[in-house]
């Protein structure tokens, strides 16, 4: 997938001008890439325009003006576009009833997933059984972030199998404290099909 270039990232002024039908399209698009995943996951699958919208949005909150620091944003998070033949996702640990939680018992839910960065994760399409490779640094032994950056790369037939329209294609956890698979809507697979032709 072609890189962003800093001179897609519009200026402040010409940003808010867009922001709203920008916002709306994203979400749309967002929803067809999301993936939930038992109670706690979502996958989200990223591509351009979601991509594009995040340093949008973080230059927008942060007020960054300068070029090198819009460069820096740029780099940063065309880290999570996916190469040639993969799909990249930002997996979200989510803990819908946050609200009624300690800081305490966030941290040890979220700490139950120690380890769901080794062997634990895989994109099932097409015969081919495609483990997720974490982005490093997101996990400690003591310490679980809530979020990671995975990618799947894809064998010829896993891709073959996302343009399918009876295909399953699903996202499996067999982790210790969690066990949970979702299927890819026929939606979801068009999108993420899409993101391979690039």
């Amino acid at each position: 997938m072609k890189p962003i270039e800093p001179s897609e990232v519009l200026n402040l002024v010409a940003y808010e001008k867009v922001r709203v039908s920008r916002r709306e399209r994203v979400i749309e698009i967002k929803r067809r890439r999301r993936v939930q995943v038992g109670r706690y996951l979502s996958f989200l699958f990223e591509n351009r325009d979601t991509v594009l919208f995040q340093i949008q949005e973080i230059c927008r909150t942060e007020r960054i003006t300068d070029d090198a620091r819009i460069q820096d944003e740029v780099d940063v998070y065309n880290a999570l576009l996916p190469g040639a033949g993969e799909l990249s996702a930002t997996l979200f640990i989510e803990i819908p009833e946050l609200v009624r939680m300690s800081q305490a018992e966030v941290r040890e839910t979220v700490n139950r997933f120690q380890g769901l960065d080794r062997d634990s994760l895989w994109l099932v399409a097409g015969g081919a059984r495609v483990p997720a490779r974490f982005e490093g640094g997101h996990s400690k032994e003591e310490k679980m972030s809530a979020v990671h950056y995975v990618r799947f790369a894809l064998p010829e037939a896993a891709r073959a199998a996302l343009g399918e329209a009876a295909a399953d294609v699903r996202v499996i956890v067999e982790h210790p404290h969690y066990r949970a698979e979702a299927v890819l809507s026929a939606e979801t697979r068009r999108s993420l099909s899409e993101d391979l032709a690039d």
